[in-house]
């Protein structure tokens, strides 16, 4: 199964089976995070551990965690979601489970650390369609209806938030952080801003599903606003 037709079956897992992974899995994922492209002008590092180098604490219990490390800024957010979200789908696209996790942390936090990915064998199935996603209507979160639009609006996030507005202009998509209700509160500061950087993945991939050239895919923020843009010919 391909990223983009992963979309469609994509689920948050939570439970893991013990079974490992051979050494070819675990370098095909490395292969994939050093692979990932990231936002113009942003540099995140991303470590893959075992279980035993998590905090106990850290739930699901998984075999594996990715690691990401980042400035701790709204655009380095921006950027760990959207490469991280790229090996997401490559691991479930792989009948691999994955969740995100904003709480958990390795057992030495360093001081860059961003946000955690569990992954590991899973028994859960996968959706069976899209009538099992809970998503907000498109027309609240695009301005266009399109195919580009329908596919991203399936984006996972945190505790299904979806603080994100698109906006469709000749050649580029405009994503924007838009928080709701008291979420807004709770999450702007980083799991929010990841979020943008997850849903801009989805952007992309969908449009190269479209036959679409991305040429560029840059942030910026001005401390209230957050905003990625994507830029395709």
């Amino acid at each position: 199964m391909g990223l983009y037709e992963t979309f469609f079956t994509r689920r948050s897992v939570r439970k893991y089976t013990s079974t490992p992974l051979s050494t070819e899995v675990l370098s095909e994922v490395r292969s994939v995070l050093d692979g990932a492209e990231q936002i113009s002008g942003q540099t995140a590092s991303f470590e893959i551990l075992e279980a035993v180098k998590v905090k106990d604490a850290a739930t699901p219990h998984a075999p594996y965690y990715i690691i990401a490390r980042s400035e701790q800024t709204d655009t380095a957010y921006a950027n760990v979601g959207f490469v991280l979200e790229k090996v997401d789908l490559f691991l479930q696209s792989k009948g691999l489970g994955s969740c995100w996790l904003g709480m958990a942390k390795p057992t030495d936090v360093p001081d860059d650390y961003t946000v955690m990915m569990a992954f590991g064998y899973t028994e859960i199935p996968v959706r069976g369609s899209e009538s099992e996603f809970n998503r907000i209507a498109l027309d609240d979160i695009s301005n266009e209806d399109n195919a580009v639009a329908r596919a991203a609006r399936l984006a996972p996030s945190a505790v299904n938030s979806q603080p994100w507005k698109l906006s469709f202009e000749p050649g580029k998509v405009v994503i924007g952080y838009f928080g709701r209700g008291l979420l807004k509160l709770i999450l702007r500061k980083k799991m929010a801003k990841i979020d943008v950087g997850i849903i801009s993945r989805f952007v992309t991939l969908a449009l190269e599903n479209e036959g679409k050239t991305v040429t560029e895919v840059n942030t910026d923020a001005d401390g209230k606003d957050l905003r990625v843009t994507v830029l395709y010919n």
